[in-house]
């Protein structure tokens, strides 16, 4: 053999063999794992003390609290949101850098990893929740509208997960823009987590109002006006950023004033009321959806004057 044959031979890559479904499955149910562990961890790194609870049978310190890996309270709710569907997110995210050969098996097996995660996190701090609570009919109410929070919760990963996973650019679009406001809430958790609550900066609230308008509008840009249905995720995306931060504001405001009291239509009534107040021109949506949009706007302009330079300079 020639040195030239002997150079090529050393030179030219050896072949791989592609993955095998049972080892890229490995890797998405893996993927899962991480991701929903890593959704939780802004509250563990606080201790994971359950929160005082109203309706708790002895009266205890705070620190003296048993452990949970959820902070079940209804004060907590939107935490909740965020910390189980921001799981969802970024195992979906994950598994698109990735790409996958098989997407649709490592999609599934990272679904599992996540609901595994959550599933634990889940029975156990409701058992610990359930030990502790006084009997009687407020107990059960109390209970049984957290768990139906959480599952909503986990429901939101999972969508958040499938869409932001898929190859389609406007389901994509779509789960960042579910997820730009849960994300945020999760990056503050994060702050708060790290820093505790008195000495989180005043300006954190400020940053955080305007992070999803960036987050969407990002999103916007890579995801582009052509072909025309992509106008869809445009649309949607903006509604996100006008609706959910409306509905976290209303669910946070309700049950943190009004559960204990057991009257459910009050409940009802003043959401109803907080929700069109945060809905209309004087609840703050529309600079953020401008804001969201300016960054649209002028992310898909810059990449089609670079696209034009580019094609000129081959040309």
């Amino acid at each position: 053999m020639s040195h030239r044959e002997q150079a090529t031979e050393q030179t030219e890559p050896a072949y791989r063999t592609p993955p095998t479904p049972g080892r890229e499955a490995a890797r998405g149910w893996l993927i899962g794992l991480l991701a929903g562990a890593l959704g939780l961890v802004p509250w563990w790194i606080t201790g994971a003390r359950l929160p005082l609870q109203n309706l708790w049978a002895t009266q205890v310190w705070p620190d003296q609290m048993p452990l949970a890996l959820l902070p079940l309270s209804q004060y907590e709710l939107t935490t909740i949101v965020a910390l189980l569907s921001v799981g969802g997110a970024v195992a979906g995210l994950s598994i698109r850098i990735w790409s996958p050969n098989r997407r649709r098996l490592v999609t599934w097996c990272a679904v599992g990893g996540v609901f595994t995660v959550q599933l634990i996190a889940t029975v156990q701090s409701f058992w610990i929740l359930h030990e502790g609570l006084a009997p009687g009919s407020m107990s059960g109410l109390y209970f049984g509208g957290l768990l139906a929070g959480v599952i909503g919760s986990m429901v939101a990963a999972l969508v958040a997960l499938v869409l932001i996973a898929s190859r389609s650019t406007v389901k994509a679009t779509i789960g960042f823009g579910l997820m730009a406001v849960p994300l945020t809430s999760w990056a503050v958790e994060w702050v708060v987590g790290i820093m505790g609550y008195i000495d989180v900066p005043t300006a954190v609230p400020t940053i955080a109002r305007w992070v999803p308008a960036v987050l969407v509008g990002c999103a916007l840009a890579w995801c582009g006006l052509r072909p025309v249905r992509r106008v869809a995720a445009w649309i949607l995306n903006l509604a996100f950023l006008w609706v959910i931060p409306a509905l976290f504001i209303s669910v946070q405001y309700v049950l943190g004033t009004r559960v204990l009291a057991g009257d459910v239509q009050e409940m009802l009534l003043m959401s109803r009321q907080i929700l069109a107040a945060t809905l209309g021109p004087d609840g703050g949506a529309l600079p953020t959806i401008l804001v969201a949009l300016a960054i649209g706007l002028v992310g898909v302009g810059s990449r089609a004057i670079t696209a034009r330079r580019s094609s000129e300079a081959t040309g």
